[in-house]
């Protein structure tokens, strides 16, 4: 991890009575595929009640972490715990998993399913339909439900996935690409679902390439490339930095007006309008009296970058080490 990064690691609480601060915590973990370093040294934790969004790109490692907390493979170094102990089979079984790949049965009718695999979790018979129930009702399935999954559409094929992995009751919820292929419709369904999960202080993981939806649902987020944990935070958190950046519109000025001005880096040009990146301590009164010298200034402002600023920023930074 860069040293600079966020780690967000401080004492904090949840504020949910009876919740631990730290829930989940993984621990240095790694794990080898032949010549490839798919985890090296990774470490994160996720209290009780907030939603941690893991994002990264293809092959960084997300799917890999989740399959080690889930005892899906096993780590070659390091260690998963649960409120301070090594996680166990049975502390495995109160965990709700959805998987990127499909896993369910598709000839199987969606209420039979969802019964079955809720008394694999440890629950009566009647838990299990009672909490099949319900949640066929949450997520609007209650008409689908004698259907077989290969009969549904990819959406609601999602939707009986997270119910499947809400069925039970889990004490920690685990979804990778749970959003991929979703209608807005179906997004904000499952969106309010990861909140009221977590509202009732389950922690709640999932991964996204949509990282507008994890920049408006992640309490914290964990940026990952190449197997490690770059930085996380809160979104506030991981656009702290040193540096300033600004945009002016300048329609009046060549190509040169900024070189003018020290410790001031041009990032992106887009015709008369520039984004420039402030070394510590330089004035952005500095900028705009240089931006005035031009003529007129049609935009001077402080630009907040977007979670995707940041991903790209985290993981370019990460590639040139």
């Amino acid at each position: 991890m860069r040293p600079d990064a966020v780690t967000n690691e401080e004492p904090g609480g949840s504020d949910v009575p009876g919740v631990a601060d730290h829930v989940l915590e993984v621990r240095d973990i790694s794990r080898r595929y032949g010549d490839v370093t798919a985890l090296r040294d990774l470490s994160f934790t996720v209290r009780g009640g907030e939603v941690f969004g893991f994002v990264g790109s293809n092959g960084a490692g997300k799917t890999t972490t989740m399959r080690i907390v889930m005892g899906v493979l096993g780590a070659d170094r390091g260690e998963v715990c649960w409120q301070g102990r090594p996680v166990s089979f049975e502390t495995r079984r109160r965990f709700g998993y959805m998987p990127e790949e499909r896993g369910l049965y598709p000839k199987m009718r969606v209420r039979e399913q969802l019964t079955y695999l809720a008394q694999l979790h440890g629950c009566t018979t009647a838990e299990a339909e009672r909490g099949t129930d319900d949640w066929l009702a949450q997520l609007n399935l209650t008409d689908r439900a004698q259907d077989e999954v290969q009969a549904l559409s990819h959406g609601n094929q999602q939707r009986v996935q997270l119910a499947a992995a809400l069925v039970f009751g889990p004490a920690l919820l685990l979804l990778d690409e749970p959003f991929s292929g979703l209608d807005p419709v179906a997004v904000e369904v499952l969106s309010g679902v990861l909140r009221q999960q977590a509202d009732a202080g389950i922690p709640v993981i999932f991964s996204s390439h949509q990282l507008d939806l994890v920049e408006r649902l992640s309490d914290r987020i964990g940026i990952i490339a190449r197997g490690q944990m770059v930085a996380s935070g809160t979104v506030q958190e991981l656009r702290q930095t040193d540096t300033e950046q600004l945009w002016v519109d300048v329609p009046a000025a060549t190509s040169g007006w900024v070189d003018s001005v020290p410790g001031v880096t041009t990032l992106q040009h887009d015709g008369s309008r520039w984004l420039l990146q402030l070394a510590p301590g330089v004035d952005d009164q500095t900028v705009l009296r240089a931006a005035l010298s031009t003529g007129p200034v049609r935009e001077f402002a402080r630009h907040v970058p977007s979670l995707g600023d940041l991903f790209h920023q985290f993981v370019t930074e990460e590639k040139v080490r």
